[in-house]
């Protein structure tokens, strides 16, 4: 895909930023090693033999911070748009404040989680222990060698704290201006000025390019994930027991809402598309639907053919759309400043 508007960058810096979410805790995993269970390494075939990584703990023990990080990558994931191959992801202005709310609050839960575990984490151990060697009388020649591995393994408290952390980050998209020279021979300045300033045009260049991709690949991605609902919709009203339940519009209500909020890119086409439905089949509730065959059949046939649109729409060339992004949100910015 190619456009040649040339302050698309700029546009998409200021319709949002670029969150970066990592979550760490202790997994409480040991990678075994043969000699762990008293084989021979040179013995062991490595084509038959995977001993791979065994938990210390049994996997409760770890399971609300478990949940704390899933959380917090299913609302990043929900809410954003990967932004080059998923080195961070783009959140649109609209979704800044709920999200990083959201983040905060899954942030207090995931460092409460870590306390419980810390205080609980001498009884944890002790009780890990003993599981193991009961198993480990069980599987090999020489337990007490491999509950002293296991042993060994856990680490004390005070290492343990370094193992978590929750960090959320905001950045703003940009293309290198220049790279700075440092101190040189005067023979080699010259030549290491003209390396930076082609690494920095081409970067400029390649980052442009790409954000031009990023914005086609996100119209389409909403898109396909309004066709994807109509199907999932149409396959609960066609199985279900009831028939039409109320909680399958009100996921239509809510994803249009959404829609809006992550539509940066001023997709207007799928934008008004949903609005007409929403006009049209969510008017009535569940109830009503169920009470009436023609409306049933009014509510069928038009999320087929939102499905079938959105999919159409989903595979077409954006590169208007993109444009008209650029040059709308360019126009809009010049007049804020003026």
């Amino acid at each position: 895909m190619t456009t040649s508007h040339p302050h698309l960058l700029e546009v998409l810096t200021r319709e949002g930023v670029l969150l970066s979410v990592s979550v760490r805790y202790w997994r409480g995993c040991k990678r075994l090693r043969p000699e762990d269970i008293g084989l021979e390494t040179s013995s062991v075939s490595e084509r038959l033999i995977s001993l791979g990584h065994k938990r210390l703990l049994p996997k409760d023990a770890t399971a609300a911070l478990a949940l704390a990080e899933s959380r917090a990558h299913a609302l990043v994931e929900a809410n954003t748009f990967p932004f080059l191959n998923g080195l961070a992801h783009f959140l649109p202005n609209a979704r800044l404040a709920d999200v990083t709310a959201k983040l905060r609050e899954l942030e207090a839960e995931f460092w409460q989680a870590k306390q419980q575990f810390i205080e609980r984490y001498g009884g944890l151990r002790e009780d890990a222990i003993e599981e193991w060697l009961t198993m480990a009388r069980k599987l090999v020649k020489d337990p007490q060698r491999l509950v002293a591995t296991i042993e060994a393994s856990f680490p004390p408290v005070q290492r343990l704290e370094r193992s978590f952390g929750f960090d959320q980050q905001l950045f703003q998209i940009a293309v290198p201006e220049r790279l700075g020279v440092d101190l040189v021979t005067a023979g080699d300045q010259q030549r290491l000025v003209e390396a930076r300033q082609q690494a920095v045009a081409s970067a400029g260049a390649k980052i442009r390019a790409d954000v031009e991709t990023f914005v086609s690949e996100c119209v389409a991605s909403l898109r396909e994930q309004t066709a994807q609902l109509c199907d999932d919709m149409l396959h609960s009203i066609q199985t279900g027991e009831t028939g039409v339940h109320q909680r399958t519009l009100n996921r239509l209500v809510r994803f249009i809402d959404e829609f809006k909020q992550l539509n940066f890119a001023n997709d207007t086409e799928m934008e008004q598309r949903l609005e007409q439905v929403r006009r049209e089949l969510l008017g009535r509730t569940a109830e009503q639907y169920r009470d009436s065959a023609s409306a049933r059949t009014q509510l069928t046939q038009g999320l087929a053919r939102l499905s079938q649109e959105a999919r159409r729409l989903a595979q077409q060339d954006t590169v208007e759309l993109v444009n008209r992004f650029g040059n709308l949100g360019r126009r809009k910015f010049n007049l804020a400043a003026a």
